[in-house]
């Protein structure tokens, strides 16, 4: 029999855009744009699927390979949309077959002059022994800067 346990952990990140509102809430909202900066790090995770559902009600899942390690699998629902303002989700988190994880995640996007003024909070359990050791923080942070990445391709 498995051992079980929890740890719960939260964390903040801020982040500006050099784009108007509505270009950061489409990357998150259009699953061709979201396509071009939600994945794996390029030279060690394969996309295997993904489909975006976005609308209150509506699911998100992207699974990829890590060359010689495990396949991970984002499930996400959508809980409340506002356009341009506000993303709040959950989705659970497993690496092969082995749930690692149950998040509650928000969006908040503001207006900072022509830029938009991003926070993202989220929280988290961790499961069964899984010890994020705050690679969950570090990867949300990598996503944010290939978001920005992309936000300024799109300016270009």
């Amino acid at each position: 029999m498995t051992q079980r346990s929890i740890q719960h952990g939260s964390f903040v990140i801020e982040r500006t855009f050099e784009a108007p509102p509505k270009l950061v809430f489409h990357a998150f909202s259009d699953a061709a744009a979201k396509a071009r900066w939600f994945a794996g790090p390029a030279d060690k995770w394969k996309e295997v699927a993904r489909e975006l559902d976005f609308r209150v009600g509506g699911r998100e899942r992207l699974s990829g390979a890590f060359a010689g390690g495990p396949v991970s699998h984002f499930n996400c629902h959508y809980h409340d949309i506002v356009p341009n303002e506000r993303i709040v989700y959950s989705y659970d988190m497993h690496l092969d077959d082995r749930k690692i994880s149950v998040s509650l995640s928000t969006i908040e996007l503001k207006p900072f002059g022509k830029a938009t003024r991003m926070i993202y909070t989220e929280q988290a359990a961790f499961l069964d022994g899984y010890d994020d050791a705050g690679s969950r923080e570090h990867g949300s942070r990598a996503l944010f800067d290939a978001l920005e990445a992309s936000l300024k391709r799109q300016a270009a």
